[in-house]
């Protein structure tokens, strides 16, 4: 017997979360979880709290001239963490 109604379980998990205003939510933890990933190992050593609000990544960062490295590739860095969320959830990074 075939089924004629049949979807994907994945479009059907992902319209459930659009519906109940959790894919937002969703996406914005997994920019969190990317961020060591997209910064590599050795920049994430050297960096504290990551946290998420209104569109922004913050991150703590223990060394000054690491900051002012990776405030010249913030731009790149949005891309790459959109790139891996699979979303626009990033419009900026502040590191403090």
């Amino acid at each position: 017997m075939k089924r004629k109604n049949t979807e994907l379980l994945k479009d059907v998990i992902l319209r459930f979360l659009r519906e109940n205003g959790l894919e937002t939510p969703l996406n914005e933890h997994r920019a969190v979880m990317a961020w060591p990933k997209v910064a590599g190992p050795a920049i994430t050593k050297l960096t504290g709290d990551v946290a998420f609000r209104n569109g922004t990544l913050y991150v703590k960062i223990t060394r000054p001239a690491l900051r002012q490295d990776l405030s010249m590739g913030r731009t790149q860095l949005t891309r790459k963490l959109n790139a891996e969320v699979g979303a626009q959830v990033v419009q900026n990074i502040v590191f403090y």
